[in-house]
């Protein structure tokens, strides 16, 4: 049988409309976080099955998944494999079916994902900044992202994705199912188009806040041997972000000036990451700009994960 689409958002606008339009034949199911812009009303309308979460219980992109999950199975017992994806994205022709025999041919496989790019690199750079980072090594993998295609069975073993995580669900669930004796694939195939449609440095800021956010939780929950999940991104959040701040500062009463010395860390890692860059020099300088800022959001996300006591979503857009 051929795999079903679970899609979430939350007030995606015509971005969702693009996304269904993109799945046309297929069983599907459209999970809504709280939108407010007539999104359910438009996925109705194109007689796409849709679900609204209950607003009373804290959204996240794990919960809305797994209730997706859930109404495909009852509307398809039979299906063999499930496709998930957001609604701000696009499928790429022909990606459903290269997954689907690529699963079939990879009984051990759980997961399987492509080439994920962003739909529009060039209009900001904190556009072309996800592009980069979606450019993943193809092969065997330690997690995929939010958009994957996945074996029922594997994602009912594992019950689902932990729907109090509000950041970093994937990565969590795909250590699960790795510890089960399940592999992550990453294709070399086009997978789909992103519309991260990020203009502003506080948007930026945002979505970086929510990595360091995803890295502490899953380093509470997966940080011991030999997983290790999220350890090495939080140490370094702490060390870039908190750690040689502090350092010049303590220096200061003894070293004077000279204690500033200690923050030329910074462009002096920014130059060491843009040279071993494999993009253009632009595009380069620009990821290790940003990869050395980003420290300090992430270390706020650290610390907001240490100091909330309700976890909430986490949203940029």
């Amino acid at each position: 049988m051929p795999a079903g689409v679970v899609v979430i958002g939350r007030n995606e606008g015509e971005r969702l409309a693009r996304c269904l339009a993109c799945v046309p034949g297929r069983a599907l199911v459209y999970v809504d976080s709280g939108s407010t812009d007539g999104s359910v009303a438009l996925a109705r309308e194109r007689g796409v099955e849709a679900l609204e979460l209950d607003r009373a219980t804290p959204f996240s992109a794990a919960r809305a998944r797994n209730a997706g999950f859930r109404r495909l199975l009852e509307l398809q017992p039979q299906l063999e494999y499930v496709q998930f994806i957001d609604g701000d994205c696009e499928l790429a022709a022909g990606w459903l079916e290269k997954a689907e025999r690529f699963l079939a041919e990879n009984p051990r496989v759980a997961a399987v994902c492509g080439r994920l790019r962003e739909k529009h690199p060039q209009r900001t750079v904190y556009n072309l900044l996800c592009d980069i980072e979606w450019d993943a090594p193809r092969g065997e993998a330690r997690s995929c992202g939010g958009i994957a295609m996945m074996r029922p069975d594997a994602l009912a073993a594992a019950r689902g994705y932990r729907a109090d995580l509000v950041a970093g669900e994937e990565p969590e669930l795909c250590a699960r199912l790795r510890a089960a004796g399940w592999r992550i694939w990453r294709l070399e195939a086009e997978m789909a188009a992103h519309d991260a449609a990020i203009s502003r440095f506080d948007q930026w800021w945002r979505r970086t806040l929510r990595c360091g956010y995803a890295f502490a939780q899953n380093a509470a929950l997966h940080g011991a041997p030999p997983e290790c999940l999220g350890v090495r991104e939080s140490r370094s959040a702490w060390l870039w972000g908190l750690a040689l701040p502090l350092a010049a500062l303590a220096a200061l009463p003894w070293l004077g000036v000279w204690a500033l010395l200690i923050l030329a860390a910074y462009p002096l890692q920014v130059a060491r990451l843009a040279l071993r860059g494999a993009r253009s020099p632009t595009e380069n300088w620009w990821h290790a700009l940003f990869l050395v800022l980003g420290k300090f959001p992430e270390f706020a996300g650290q610390l907001k994960f240490r100091l909330e006591r309700q976890a909430r979503l986490i949203e940029y857009k």
